[in-house]
């Protein structure tokens, strides 16, 4: 091993030290699927304090799954571990192989494995809410509004459980694929067919059945306009669905410092309300 290995090697070892694990138990790398050959992961993070609810959180950017140590990406739950949520972050098939519908697919997957084993990860399957910005907000509004209870006749025991969660908060969401599906050059998950973008829309799902829904957004995204969080809100209130819309002033694309602070505290309050 030379230096810069051995550096490194040292660095990550007491960064972790540095974090204590020692109120959270982690189980990782529980396969829900396999396609193609390769296996589909969710981690679970459970508090010693658990209160029975979980977290869903979707791991994706541009519709692209980044992988992280569950350690590290611990991290970012702080809050909702602290206050005794079970978290678990799940992984979907990245682009550019794959692309949103594949990435819907396999979340919606991860929602019937986690509600099948729900007993064996310590969580109650009817307190369980999902959340996730960008990518993830889009992954997030479908699980809520798109659900169903599952094909009793499937031969995939999984398949035969439905994918219903309790709440949802969604961070800057795009909301109609249709306006964006297409050859794209940065996000290369878009690249499907038009035809499939209003199975996939969020804005296109919306009814009097659908969860309590928390829409949080920047003023300033100059990625995914604060216009879809708008007229999504809209369509709520509309179809009579509880929900709220916060506005982070001057918020960009993807929180920072105290616009950070400020979306966090609302999405634990509102997981709080709603699934405790």
């Amino acid at each position: 091993m030379n230096t810069v290995k051995i550096c490194l090697a040292l660095f990550i070892a007491l960064t972790l030290s540095a974090y204590s694990y020692a109120d959270v138990s982690i189980k990782s790398d529980v396969v829900y699927g396999h396609k193609d050959g390769l296996a589909l992961i969710y981690d679970v993070l459970k508090p010693d304090k658990a209160n029975g609810a979980a977290i869903v959180f979707m791991m994706s950017g541009g519709w692209y799954s980044r992988w992280s140590p569950p350690e590290f990406a611990s991290r970012r739950f702080e809050g909702m571990l602290n206050a005794g949520f079970t978290v678990i972050p799940v992984y979907h098939g990245s682009a550019p192989r794959y692309h949103v519908p594949d990435a819907y697919a396999d979340v919606s997957r991860a929602l019937r494995h986690i509600k099948l084993h729900a007993e064996a990860h310590g969580i109650d399957p009817d307190r369980i809410g999902v959340t996730g910005g960008s990518a993830g907000g889009h992954l997030s509004l479908m699980l809520g509004l798109s659900a169903d209870e599952g094909d009793s006749s499937s031969a995939d025991e999984v398949m035969r459980h439905d994918n219903t969660v309790a709440a949802v908060v969604a961070y800057f969401p795009p909301v109609d694929l249709r306006r964006i599906v297409g050859p794209s050059e940065r996000f290369p998950a878009l690249n499907f067919a038009p035809e499939q973008a209003a199975s996939i829309s969020p804005i296109l799902h919306a009814d009097a059945g659908d969860p309590p829904t928390l829409l949080i957004h920047g003023d300033a995204d100059d990625l995914v306009d604060i216009e879809n969080s708008v007229i999504m809100h809209a369509e709520f209130q509309r179809k009579n669905v509880v929900s709220d819309f916060i506005t982070i002033p001057g918020g960009g694309h993807g929180f920072r410092g105290e616009d950070a602070q400020k979306a966090d505290a609302a999405r634990l309050e509102w997981f709080k309300k709603y699934l405790q």
